[in-house]
């Protein structure tokens, strides 16, 4: 009678195994059809590129303000500033940088300036902390405004905020502006998230547009003229890339990455941020301080062997969670204070096994959902940072009741 009990208990731990595999099996499956990268990568020049390469007479000629920041390189790795400055009949006057500073040199939220430091460089003025626009003084003389910075594609990554405020100064002092325009390194042709309420507006969130929204900085700065979403439009000229499509992610492309911003390293990164940049908007560590910022989430009072499960009972399409432990430390210029600062915590990494699969936005609710269910009593909401990352209180609103929100874009 023992050994029938002691067998039957067998059958049923066996059959919960099938029911429920081990998540390193669940990867071992997934990881042997992942799609990698082609061998011969498409030949793709950026706008830079080609306004160096074929539109010289664009800027020949005039005096010029260029709005940029370390990301702004052509294909050979040399910065725009350094080829405008020894460009024959055109005068670089003034260079502004968006958040992260010129060189991607500042933490997030970091204020800087450039006014005491010789950088043997025209005047450069931040874009990030009281200044948020170029004044009437500032763009005196100027004939044109060059936009550069390399976007990943998501709403609350603050470049496309500048380059909105940037387009209203031109249109308000009449100066005509050119985008030089780059790929969306998390393709073009996938948008996710709701759309923006203006109710919500701030500067990591400043147009109705979806969290990940699509097309390029370019596409962006046409539709905020078309949509007239400020006051006065300026004469607008885009220099599209060449070779680039809507369906490329940027590592099937020739072109170099360079971090757009100090917690962006990867690509890999760049298509998980538009939805685990959600978890700032709470108490959970989205892994600031650690070498994989928003691959790694988690806490010192987390599980993150339960919480790895919960997740994966989800299903989500194209990844997989798995049990991880980190230590945010303090990194000058990448992550100064982070959360739980020198604590040891537990939590998940989030592993993509089919990009072309994986849904960004969708994902990022599901954890906070398992994470607000995993320990209520210690999760912490940062309601109005939360609010303004999602662009509405509804995803709050639901959170907070055990729920999930009803305008997610599958």
């Amino acid at each position: 009678m023992i050994h029938r009990i002691s067998f039957l208990l067998f059958l049923t731990f066996l059959f919960a195994q099938k029911e429920h595999p081990p998540i390193h099996l669940e990867q071992l499956k997934h990881f042997k059809k992942k799609p990698s990268p082609p061998v011969e990568k498409i030949h793709v020049l950026t706008g830079l590129d080609v306004l160096l390469e074929k539109k010289k007479y664009v800027v020949q000629g005039k005096s010029i303000a260029l709005v940029t920041n370390h990301s702004g390189i052509d294909r050979f790795g040399n910065p725009n500033f350094r080829k405008l400055m020894t460009m024959d009949d055109v005068n670089l006057k003034i260079i502004f940088s968006p958040e992260h500073g010129l060189f991607g040199e500042a933490d997030a939220g970091e204020k800087i300036s450039y006014s005491e430091i010789d950088l043997n460089l025209p005047e450069v003025i931040s874009l990030y902390g009281k200044i948020r626009k170029p004044s009437a003084e500032m763009l005196e003389g100027i004939d044109l405004i060059l936009y550069d910075i390399q976007d990943i594609g998501a709403r609350y990554y603050t470049y496309i905020t500048t380059l909105g405020l940037v387009m209203e100064t031109a249109g308000e002092l009449g100066i005509p502006i050119l985008v030089l325009d780059r790929p969306n390194p998390i393709r073009g042709d996938i948008i996710e998230g709701p759309v923006l309420n203006l109710e919500f507006k701030s500067f990591v969130g400043h147009y109705p547009i979806s969290i990940r929204y699509g097309g390029t900085v370019g596409d962006l700065a046409k539709m905020i003229i078309k949509q007239n979403w400020i006051f006065k439009a300026p004469d607008l000229t885009v220099i599209p890339s060449e070779g680039w499509d809507y369906n490329l992610w940027f590592d099937e492309t020739d072109l170099t990455w360079t971090s757009p911003s100090p917690n962006m390293p990867n690509l890999e990164t760049a298509i998980i941020y538009p939805g685990m940049c959600l978890i700032e908007g709470t108490n959970i560590s989205e892994g600031r301080g650690t070498p994989n910022p928003f691959k790694w989430i988690g806490a010192p009072w987390i599980d993150g062997r339960k919480l790895a499960q919960a997740l994966n009972k989800f299903n989500l399409p194209g990844v997989v969670f798995v049990p991880v432990s980190f230590t945010p430390v303090s990194i000058p210029g990448k992550s100064v204070n982070p959360k739980f600062e020198n604590q040891k915590c537990s939590g998940v990494e989030v592993r993509i096994i089919d990009r072309n699969e994986y849904r960004s936005v969708d994902t990022g609710v599901m954890t906070l959902f398992a994470l607000f269910k995993a320990a209520p009593e210690k999760f912490e909401f940062r309601e109005n940072h939360l609010n303004r990352l999602w662009g509405s209180n509804e995803l709050y609103i639901a959170l907070k009741n055990g729920t999930l929100p009803q305008s997610k874009i599958y």
